[in-house]
């Protein structure tokens, strides 16, 4: 493609004959023009995407801008909320001289509108319904991340998963993990893991210490039940518009590496979830991952693989994936290489750092008759620098945007509003209590008489009435499994096997029963890890 070399050839490379979206009018020798609009194709969004820029250049805004028309055209959407004030696209935006003066800039036909959202919280910690994972469908290798062990302690808590995995130690919560833990590295659970390598004491008590820093800093919530299903990031509501779910963020900001890692979890169970649907006219859901530099921040050469990996896939199931961070160079390389469409606000070069950056991201761009490196460093606030794939998927021209006014409330809505909101949303029943069932710390505490009482080596602290009801229940499986396997020999006896199919037979067996039922068995639980180690639940 020749190098664009007017205002003309820039807009013809925006004149889309499909659905997009409407970023803005393109800025041109310092003038805008309303008449040469410039977009993004809707079936593009699913090729991933970049906005950076430095702080207070707009970026949140282009996010909410974006949103909104992807909600208005049918597609849902993820918005994590980090500063907080996200929750006005909701609500209708205010209308004002500075809301209608841009709009008449831009040639927009600016309407107040709010749009259908859901607000979730992690863990229940600030508005919004609770988030949760289990410990272990959140797996080994993003828990080694968030808690920051070694490449060594994160081995050894993946054969934590896998003893409990193959026990059928179901890791609900931390107390769970740390039971395991615990246990494993006793007198009698050091015989247990022999054969597979074993658990170094040193490390166990590296990984116990972080589990109890790590609870003591008010992160236990986010582990437990009910496990959110992310199938309801894809729902639309009545009027065929998508849902904006807004993910609050702002209380967990002291733990960055938690919140950016569970935005990976998020991702990364929609990704076992949802089947292979190739190119289609619209997304499945369009994902923005705000403060993404905090993901990529001392990530081990595996773990940015697993990303680049899901990324790169996830593309043929239907989901975008925004990553919004100041430069384009907080995103490795081949992550990078991935995000087709790019939103580039202005860039500060006040030190020799900032010079580099500068110089880094104007690389990223396709030619261009701009001098990128003036205009980057001049753009004002609301103002981008665009590149996006075309309706052919090839990479339209550089076109610097004034961008549009969002529609709905630039700005958080007020407390008591949202919290309405919140417990009107018909999702609030389903996961707003927590839910405390018989996982690894109850069955380990109720193992049979002459063993330890505890893995923990402590009291069991939860009475003796709860001891002696896990231990019941733990007796009562037993003697289930044990029935099933009796019933299946009867079933054998007295049907020959010669009229039954091997299938019939093993899926009418009552261990196969067993089996299925049992979500902690290795056959439930262990094959279907992914490539973070998460594993699939049930739906």
């Amino acid at each position: 493609m020749s190098e664009p070399t007017s205002a003309t050839d820039i807009a013809a490379g925006y004149a889309f004959a499909g659905p997009a979206l409407d970023l803005g009018a393109l800025l041109w020798d310092g003038k805008c023009l309303p008449e040469a609009p410039v977009r993004i194709p809707l079936p593009m969004l699913n090729r991933h995407g970049l906005v950076a820029g430095a702080t207070g250049t707009g970026k949140t805004k282009t996010l909410q801008l974006i949103a909104e028309q992807l909600s208005a055209q049918g597609v849902p959407v993820f918005l994590a909320d980090v500063k907080g004030d996200l929750s006005g696209v909701s609500a209708p935006g205010a209308a004002n001289d500075r809301v209608r003066g841009r709009a008449a800039e831009v040639g927009q036909k600016w309407t107040a509108t709010g749009f259908p959202a859901e607000f979730y919280a992690l863990g229940g910690l600030g508005h919004g319904i609770p988030l949760r994972a289990t410990i272990t469908s959140f797996g080994p290798v993003l828990l080694a991340k968030v808690l920051q062990l070694n490449h060594t302690q994160e081995q050894s808590l993946g054969l934590i998963f896998h003893y409990a995995d193959q026990k059928g130690l179901e890791l609900l919560d931390l107390k769970d993990l740390r039971s395991v833990v615990a246990f494993l590295t006793s007198d009698e659970g050091k015989a247990e893991l022999k054969g597979i390598g074993g658990l170094s004491t040193a490390t166990a008590g590296v990984i116990l210490r972080s589990l109890t820093a790590f609870e003591a800093q008010g992160m236990a919530s986010f582990f437990g039940e009910p496990e959110f299903d992310t199938a309801e990031f894809l729902r639309t509501a009545s009027d065929g518009r998508g849902v904006v779910s807004v993910l609050e963020l702002p209380a967990v900001q002291e733990k960055p590496q938690l919140f950016s890692t569970f935005l990976m979890w998020l991702l990364a169970d929609l990704f076992h979830d949802l089947p292979e649907i190739g190119d289609a006219d619209r997304p499945r859901l369009v994902f923005f991952f705000d403060e993404a530099h905090l993901l990529f921040h001392d990530a081990p050469k595996a773990f940015l693989d697993s990303i680049t990996q899901t990324v790169r896939l996830i593309r043929s199931k239907g989901v975008g994936v925004f990553f919004v961070t100041q430069t384009p160079k907080d995103v490795p390389g081949d992550v990078l290489a991935q995000l087709g469409n790019r939103v580039q606000h202005a860039l500060r070069a006040f030190t020799p750092d900032d010079q580099k950056a500068l110089k880094a991201t104007v690389k990223t761009f396709p030619n261009s008759s701009y001098d990128l490196e003036e205009l980057l460093t001049g753009l004002g606030t609301g103002e981008a620098v665009v590149t996006v794939l075309s309706e052919r998927g090839a990479p339209t021209p550089v076109a610097a945007t004034r961008l549009r006014a969002p529609e709905s409330l630039m700005g958080p809505v007020d407390g008591p509003a949202l919290d309405r909101a919140v417990r009107e949303s018909p999702l609030y029943e389903r996961y707003a209590q927590a839910v405390d069932r018989e996982s690894a710390f109850e069955k380990l505490a109720a193992r049979p008489a002459g063993q330890p009482e505890s893995p923990r080596g402590t009291q069991d602290t939860r009475g003796t009435g709860e001891t002696k009801k896990a231990k019941e229940a733990w007796e009562e499986g037993e003697e289930r499994e044990a029935g099933e396997v009796r019933e299946a020999k009867e079933s054998r006896s007295r049907e020959p096997e010669k009229d039954r199919s091997v299938v019939e037979q093993v899926v009418g067996s009552g261990m196969f029963k067993s089996l299925a039922r049992s979500v902690g068995t290795q056959i439930g639980r262990e094959i279907t890890r992914s490539l973070f180690g998460t594993a699939r639940r049930r739906r």
